[in-house]
């Protein structure tokens, strides 16, 4: 077939909407999905249900009515053959049973094509920048800049895969009130710590790194420090100090930046002028009670904004929109961004933004990670940045590591709240599911190089001795017809739906997917395995399931890389 089974069925059902006159009744998205039990077919679509309300027909009756048209479609399509059987079931759903056959193909091509198989460049070599964490330098990164690093990178990793050319960006906010009250809490505190006895305000930044700070900076201020000049100096030594502790701890957690973007630099350039002047020449700026406002209204948003104040000093909005025209000055067609929750409010600014700019709404994805929520011994624990209270992405490192912390950060979707247990991170058992799934990986290394070695043992000096190794088993002789167990289908069933999987991954622009997906994965290969032997026997069935293992573990091992975990031999 030169399409997937799916492109093909999907144009079958839409064949099918044009015979019935339903095609213009149905205007959403059409796909097919894995129906949660398998006992429901293999791929099941539930466009029935989503015409009923305009319709106003059951769904179960629209369903029946089309399934005619889909086989009549069928009899002409070169996926003929794969499919077993189409039923009407539950509430109106389309189901797609397909032949066993099928599967042993793409088994095959798993083994055979490898990575070609499994990718698909879907972005042929269209650039994109990604901008996330981008934490403002007054403090160590968060759980909650740590969950969006993680989401960040596992995202970058996966449109990569997909064909698409990938950047990754820090915005550095260094500049501002926030700094200032950083470099006044070091002053502070270095006061305290010559003596003096004052109120610290609420607030300043509490935290035991600035007392670090200052300490450092005690060792080496001049006695004769100008008055006038402390607070500046103080807080570019702070944010100095805090960028090299927030850069440590990204790089121990596997994030890493191509660039490094100065809102400093941004202002010194002249770009926010630039951009304002461009707003004024297309009339998109006008002066209300001594302020500046953009005209977002035009483009969508609910009121206009304020983009330079009464003061002359520039909103937020400002510089965000001068540095997103430089995103697309610097050729990136396609810009997504990585926001906590108290930046909600803050999209459609930015998106009438992108359009006063002249790009589409589409060329700004912006995407909200919610908070996470860090449990110890049963109870969560407390987070208030400049109390100093919270705990810190360092201390997840060192409690549970890097492989742990990055698969429990993206557990759940990034639009849901999550929570993650650091006692279950840290146990080597099965509850643990970053153990679970490394250890299937390492767990088939171990019998692949037993297949080998044990080969090596029987064969004479003059034969190779990776007989059992897929590599050397001429797969036009390897009869997959014996791989008919229950578990056997259900493992080359998961692993068929990895590339469906990244699918689900890119359409939502959230890597969430994988971790469910892997965690099935390594459940099936497990049950698979402890029912059936693989090796101790000479015979066609046994290089059939090494084959099936070493397929096995190219999508396990390919999965892990995507999200950016190891992938240990042995355990």
């Amino acid at each position: 077939m030169k399409k997937n089974l799916q492109s093909y069925l999907v144009e079958i059902i839409k064949n099918s909407l044009r015979d019935l006159d339903l095609d213009k009744s149905y205007q959403e998205g059409l796909y097919l999905d894995f129906p949660s039990d398998i006992r429901f077919g293999d791929l099941s679509t539930n466009v029935a249900l989503r015409l009923s309300s305009s319709l106003k027909k059951n769904p179960f009756d629209i369903a029946t009515s089309l399934i005619g048209s889909i086989k009549k479609h069928l009899e002409k399509s070169p996926c003929k053959d794969y499919i077993k059987e189409i039923k009407v079931e539950g509430a109106g759903f389309i189901n797609f049973y397909l032949h066993n056959n099928y599967f042993y193909e793409q088994l095959k091509n798993i083994i055979t094509k490898d990575r070609n198989y499994l990718k698909k460049d879907y972005g042929k070599g269209r650039r994109v920048l990604i901008e996330f964490v981008s934490a403002n330098p007054t403090g160590p990164l968060s759980v909650a800049h740590a969950r969006q690093g993680v989401v960040g990178d596992v995202l970058a990793n996966i449109l990569d895969f997909l064909g698409f050319r990938v950047k990754r960006e820090y915005y550095l906010n260094d500049e501002g009130n926030q700094i200032n009250i950083l470099g006044e809490s070091i002053d502070l505190r270095l006061r305290e710590l010559s003596g003096e006895n004052l109120d610290f305000p609420q607030d300043h930044y509490q935290g035991e790194y600035i007392y670090e700070i200052a300490k450092k900076i005690k060792k080496s201020l001049p006695a004769d420090r100008q008055e006038k000049s402390k607070i500046k100096n103080f807080s570019e030594y702070g944010v100095k100090y805090i960028l090299d502790i927030i850069k440590k701890e990204l790089d121990d957690f596997g994030v890493k930046f191509d660039y490094w973007y100065s809102q400093k630099e941004l202002r010194k350039s002249g770009k926010i002028k630039n951009v304002l002047e461009f707003l004024k020449q297309k009339g998109l700026l006008y002066e209300q009670e001594g302020a500046r406002w953009f005209k977002s209204t035009q483009f969508g948003d609910d009121k206009d904004r304020v983009v330079v104040k009464s003061d002359n000093s520039y909103t937020y909005l400002a510089p965000d929109i001068a540095y997103h025209r430089d995103k697309f000055k610097r050729g990136f067609s396609w810009l997504i961004n990585l926001w906590g929750p108290d930046h909600h409010g803050y999209i459609n600014r930015l998106k009438a933004a992108v359009m006063a700019l002249g790009k589409s709404q589409e060329s700004l994805s912006i995407i909200i990670v919610q908070l996470a929520s860090i449990f110890r011994s049963g109870r969560p624990v407390q987070m208030s940045t400049r109390r100093g209270q919270y705990i810190t992405l360092r201390e997840v490192l060192d409690e549970v590591g890097p492989d742990a912390s990055r698969f429990f950060f993206l557990m759940r979707r990034t639009s849901s709240h999550l929570d993650f247990d650091l006692d279950i991170a840290k146990k080597n058992t099965p509850e643990n599911p970053v153990y679970y799934i490394q250890y299937a990986h390492a767990r088939i290394c171990g019998i692949l190089q037993n297949a080998e070695s044990s080969a090596c043992r029987r064969d004479t000096p003059k034969r190779r001795c990776i007989r059992h190794s897929p590599q050397e088993i001429k797969l036009k002789d390897a009869d997959f017809t014996l791989l008919k167990e229950k578990e056997e289908i259900e493992l080359i069933k998961k692993l068929w739906q990895f590339s469906y999987i990244l699918d689900i991954c890119l359409n939502t622009l959230d890597p969430y997917m994988l971790t469910v997906y892997l965690q099935e994965l390594a459940e099936d290969f497990h049950k698979f395995y402890d029912q059936y032997r693989v090796l101790g026997q000479e015979n066609k069935l046994t290089e059939a399931r090494i084959i099936l293992l070493e397929a096995t573990k190219k999508v396990i091992a390919l999965s892990l890389k995507l999200l950016g975990i190891s992938r240990p031999e042995r355990m």
